[in-house]
């Protein structure tokens, strides 16, 4: 039996009229984790934003003077391999320093087109032997004032703390989304099997005069696909307008460890998709498992 599109808009329309309010619950606990998802992912991305200089143990920066001259840095290169509390440095030069600094302003062209590499001081990040916190002072006093050192920047215990708790708090998160996200696919699965159950007698005689079971399926699946469809966007606006009133927060207090916490338009717009697809997903499979099972009702 061919599919009329007639059809499969009505009945769709009429299971989901049936069942308001299991719709409605299916619908805002999708919502609700698939914001928690976001947030879970925002938070990620702000962390590694804001500490995008501190990636793979690194410890201390060593900034130089714009102009610093070739025989100054290669002196100040060898002192610190020849430091026995340095484990590692890498040598971050001007072209490099544009690239990183482009990375965590992307999302304000205006000031990265403002900015030319000659401005930008080249640097030494240095993994120490002893990253305790007293052993990184010690190494920061001792390179502060070398000729062609402009300045010397240390990640303290308020960045480390920021990165354990901040993972910790995106993990829980991620957990109740997931237990939230569980919940959705069975009130979807439940939606899906009542409106099944209340259209027995017609899944009767349609079955009698010839139709198929996916000519049957279909407007159940397609109503799962709704649901999920309007918790995703519901869940992607909702998302959107925290991040913005949290960059604005951001932007209105100015504070400096967190001047770069701020997540890009580009990487929400991303996570958005994905949560689109992750909607739609959990929506379409299983209303189909629902209208599988149940399809002898």
């Amino acid at each position: 039996m061919a599919l009329n599109l007639d059809y499969v808009v009505r009945e769709t329309g009429s299971n989901l009229r049936r069942n308001v309010g299991l719709t409605v619950a299916s619908v805002l606990t999708v919502v609700v984790s698939l914001v928690l998802v976001g947030t879970s992912f925002l938070i990620r991305q702000g962390v590694e934003n804001a500490t995008l200089k501190w990636k793979g143990g690194i410890e201390l920066i060593v900034f130089m003077e714009p102009k610093i001259q070739p025989e100054q840095r290669d002196a100040l290169r060898a002192s610190l391999q020849d430091n026995p509390e340095v484990k590692n440095l890498v040598y971050v030069n001007q072209r490099d320093a544009l690239k990183e600094f482009q990375t965590l302003f992307k999302d304000s062209p205006e000031m990265v087109e403002s900015v030319d590499e000659s401005i930008l001081p080249p640097s030494f990040k240095v993994v120490p032997r002893h990253p305790e916190a007293g052993a990184v002072t010690s190494l920061k006093e001792e390179y502060k004032g070398d000729a062609g050192v402009k300045e010397v920047v240390s990640a303290d215990d308020t960045i480390r703390t920021m990165q354990g708790l901040t993972s910790f708090i995106s993990a829980l998160v991620f957990f109740a989304a997931f237990v939230l996200g569980i919940t959705a696919a069975v009130l979807i699965f439940n939606t899906i099997r009542m409106a099944m159950f209340a259209r027995r007698r017609e899944i009767e005689v349609m079955k009698l005069v010839g139709a198929t079971n996916w000519f049957i399926r279909i407007p159940f699946m397609i109503e799962g696909l709704i649901q999920g469809l309007l918790g995703s966007l519901l869940a992607v606006v909702s998302l959107r307008v925290l991040n913005d009133v949290f960059t604005d927060q951001l932007d209105d207090r100015g504070i400096d460890l967190l001047e770069n916490f701020a997540v890009a338009s580009g990487d929400v717009s991303g996570i958005s998709i994905a949560l689109v697809v992750v909607g739609v997903g959990v929506g379409v499979i299983f209303s189909g498992i629902a209208a599988s099972l149940y399809l002898d009702v």
